[in-house]
């Protein structure tokens, strides 16, 4: 419910439905499915679901079935002082160091700087479901098993002799429940036992005649061993989960097995109700100082949905899901028919694909076909279901409340995940949250500003004693303790104080697109201010009146010094400083809203920022990643750092500085196209920022390889089963930098340009028409197209707006939207219709 003027707006089923295109039967296509014609082999072939706290990942087995289980706050550790009293003596070394040349021994100079492991993400549990012997033989035909994007509900039917047995899984997020209903066609089929386990420290046991109740501990401290004993009581974040078994049926009957596990015999259909709490009272709190209880917590959650039905709780379930995810639609054709000649929009005709569970399961071509085929027939609509499966896993896994999704969401089966499943802040965790405002979804980044909260608290140690700086100083990894000193390990990647500073981006981009003058105020502008506080001390005087950061690292990356080795410290990288550029051009802006502008601070940052290191091309025309042009050991490397200012960025514009557009072009030619997934949608992103569509449409293409689930650590990226992304191992940015770059290549902005279309692939996606995406500048934009060009264009704003001009394919025309208005442009960007947001809410 949105409020304009007096009037209260209760929008249709999504924000996208307050316009309607003139085209008949835009609306129309392919169900948004992902589908499989057999159990899970791996866990990476399992159906995700969550509700931004509670994570499951289901296999669908016949004879026994398996609900990993995770809740996000179940870490290793606990709280950290993040600080090293002898930093400042090291930094004053490795900056002599670097000044002299030296940068191999400034590298290994920089080594004292580094500070301790972070924490490791765990899992919470299993569900195991057993159904026995009856169940070991079925018709492997009828399988299906699919998650509905639309309702956010797994699904799975098989069937053996004439019953058809139906499983159907959700996560609520109002009632902060996993429910799960297992039903049979033929009154008295359902016959099934239930139980919990974990790989942590934990006791089970049957409370009453249908609940069984899991108590448990994580580590206190990593490493740990692989299995953890009984013996073992752990003094980590304490955690418990509830089952809770309902059933139905004239001859239905209950049992207790051995005290731990729940049988169903003859039931007509049984509903489970998974819940779960923590300890985890926040990152400054010791597990064992903290007040929470997860047992009381676990049973109040149970009490508050124990007089709702099935049919309650999925139904309220829906109303919260989508109301967020109805507010964008996507439909792309690759068909050269005109829009209205049939109302499939030539997008379900032209793909002899079927996704639909009512169909039998000999007729169904499963999700992981459809990416195996995509490099011939380059269907259309499997680039549909990738974008809002990416908005699906956000409103999945990151919820107000929440924490932020980390490495693999909240996703996991491991006590020792892949790279521990940390949030990284040099591209995956600013990655995550890139679809959060493009895409419609701006509640969900709630939790990444909580999550800045935090670690400006413990980062303003951090730069206090590390760098005797004032504000505060993020690295590149974190965790639930919000860590902010460098982490130990290898200094190319660890030594990199740019995290927090990426991080505040954010902020200015969430008041750029909402246009919410409360949270720039409350919540922006007292982290912007820290930040930088930070960086104005962490900058110093360099050569030729320029401002320089030093000691300097570009992401994981490292360069042939000239002396012939190899090294990773220098100073100025041109990351550093197209950040820097970023954050101090936010808080301007930020203080001009504000009425902060004449500020010491403000002063300052206006005396700074002419005097910071600007980009340089290299002799070979590309844009150089270091202040001096080093010889690069690996020309491939999978991250894009210094193209920063392209995108995220907004410093390189092809309206603004096209040679150095030029030279970005050049560096993403250079870079080359293979990578893991994130860097493939990164890359996406940075061509579409170019507005260069036939790169941008190469590199969507080039996501859509198969991965091998059995591949350990490597760089190849591609596409699991079940449509998460692959590195591999598995790493969820690249899902959401995938539904970003799709946003890019159709909609681009800043507080006063909206560009339509900028890298449209017109010869792949001729036909299409997305609804509500959001523009900075606070815009919702619909826009159409037929044959490869614009047909028409739907704005409006809520509140306040800033859009000034439209621009399309070099045409140019100046704008004044009225917030509350909905207004329609033509082809010729005309505006050929308006009407009230209040009287389309009621049409």
């Amino acid at each position: 419910m949105e409020a304009i003027g007096d009037w209260a707006l209760v929008s249709r089923t999504g924000g996208k439905d307050l316009w309607e295109p003139s085209l008949v039967g835009a609306e129309a296509s392919k169900p948004l499915k992902v589908t499989f014609n057999k159990p899970a082999e791996h866990w990476t072939d399992a159906i995700p679901i969550g509700n931004g706290r509670l994570g499951a990942m289901i296999w669908g087995g016949v004879k026994s079935e398996t609900l990993n289980l995770n809740e996000d706050t179940l870490w290793t550790g606990i709280p950290g002082t993040y600080t090293i009293p002898g930093a400042p003596k090291v930094l004053s070394e490795v900056r002599k160091l670097v000044h002299d040349g030296q940068y191999a021994e400034a590298s290994s100079e920089a080594v004292a700087l580094l500070d301790g492991l972070c924490e490791v993400y765990q899992l919470l549990a299993d569900i195991k479901l057993e159904f026995g012997d009856s169940h070991a033989s079925y018709n492997e035909g009828t399988y299906q098993r699919e998650l509905d994007l639309d309702t956010a509900t797994a699904k799975v039917k098989y069937t053996i002799g004439e019953v058809e047995f139906t499983r159907e899984h959700f996560a609520s997020n109002p009632d902060q429940v996993i429910v799960t209903k297992i039903s049979g066609s033929k009154s008295g089929s359902v016959s099934f036992i239930v139980s919990l386990d974990s790989q942590l420290h934990h006791q089970s046991r049957v409370n009453g005649k249908n609940q069984i109740v899991m108590e448990g501990s994580c580590s206190d401290k990593r490493p740990r061993p692989e299995t953890v004993t009984e013996n073992e009581d752990p003094k980590g974040i304490q955690f418990s989960a509830i089952l809770e078994l309902q059933i139905s049926g004239v001859m239905a009957a209950m049992h207790v097995l051995d005290d731990r596990k729940l049988q169903v015999e003859g039931a007509d259909w049984a509903v489970v109700l998974l819940v779960a709490s923590s300890s985890f009272d926040g990152p400054f709190t010791k597990p064992s100082d903290s007040k929470r209880n997860p047992i009381s917590e676990s049973i109040s959650t149970l009490s508050a949905i124990r007089n709702l039905l099935y049919d309650d709780l999925y139904a309220r379930h829906l109303d919260d899901y989508q109301k967020l995810f109805h507010r964008v639609s996507l439909q792309l054709s690759k068909s050269s028919g005109r829009v209205g000649e049939d109302k499939s929009y030539g997008m379900i005709s032209s793909v002899p694909y079927t996704t639909s569970l009512s169909l039998t399961g000999e007729g169904t071509v499963s999700t992981a076909e459809r990416v195996e085929s995509f490099q011939a027939d380059e269907d259309p609509s499997l680039v549909e279901l990738l974008f809002q499966y990416g908005r699906y896993l956000l409103i999945s896994c990151s919820r107000p409340g929440s924490q932020v999704a980390n490495l693999q969401g909240i996703w996991n089966k491991d006590l020792k995940p892949a790279w521990d499943c940390t949030p990284h802040l040099n591209i995956n965790l600013e990655m995550n949250y890139w679809p959060s405002l493009p895409c419609n979804l701006h509640e969900c980044q709630e939790p990444l500003f909580d999550y800045i909260s935090c670690l400006s608290i413990n980062g303003s140690k951090t730069a206090r004693v590390n760098y005797e700086a004032s504000g505060w100083v993020v690295h590149h990894v974190s965790d639930i303790w919000a860590k902010t000193s460098p982490l130990q390990g290898e200094v190319y990647w660890s030594l990199w104080p740019m995290g927090g500073a990426w991080l505040c981006t954010h902020l200015w981009e969430h008041y750029a697109y909402t246009i919410d003058k409360g949270f720039l105020e409350n919540k922006a502008y007292p982290l912007l201010e820290g930040c930088t506080s930070f960086l104005l001390d962490w900058l110093i005087e360099g050569e030729g009146g320029y401002l320089e950061t030093n000691p300097s690292t570009s992401p994981e990356h490292r360069f042939i010094a000239p002396d012939g080795q190899l090294a990773s410290v220098s100073y100025s990288t041109t990351m550093d400083m197209a950040i820097i550029r970023e954050v101090f051009s936010a808080i301007v802006s930020a203080a001009e809203v504000l009425g902060k502008s004449e500020d010491d601070l403000i002063e300052r940052v206006q005396k700074a920022l002419p005097r910071l290191y600007p980009p340089k091309i290299a002799r070979d025309g590309s844009i150089m990643e270091w202040a001096v042009d080093f010889g690069d050991p690996e020309v491939h490397h999978r991250h894009l750092s210094h193209l920063f200012g392209l995108f995220p960025g907004h410093t390189i514009t092809p309206e603004k500085t096209p040679h150095l557009c030029k030279a970005a072009e050049y560096s993403l030619y250079k870079r080359g196209e293979d990578g893991p997934g994130w860097s493939t949608t990164w890359k996406t992103a940075l061509w579409a920022r170019l507005h260069n569509s036939e790169h941008a449409y190469r590199m969507v293409k080039h996501l859509f390889k198969l991965a091998d689930p059995d591949e350990g650590i490597s760089f190849e990226g591609g596409l699991y089963s079940n449509l998460f992304a692959a590195h591999p191992p598995f790493q969820i940015d690249a899902n959401f930098g995938f539904s970003a770059a799709i946003a890019e290549m159709l909609v681009q902005s800043n507080m006063k340009d909206l560009f339509l279309l900028p890298a449209l692939p017109r010869d792949k996606w001729t036909n299409g028409c997305v609804k509500g995406l959001k523009a900075r500048g606070g815009v919702t934009v619909s826009i159409c197209w037929l044959e490869g060009d614009l047909h028409e264009v739907g704005l409006w704003s809520e509140n306040k707006n800033s859009i000034e001009a439209l621009h399309y394919r070099g045409s140019t025309v100046k704008v004044k939207l009225s917030a509350g208005e909905i207004y329609t442009f033509d082809k010729l960007l005309k505006c050929v219709k308006t009407c009230s947001l209040v009287e389309a809410a009621f049409h």
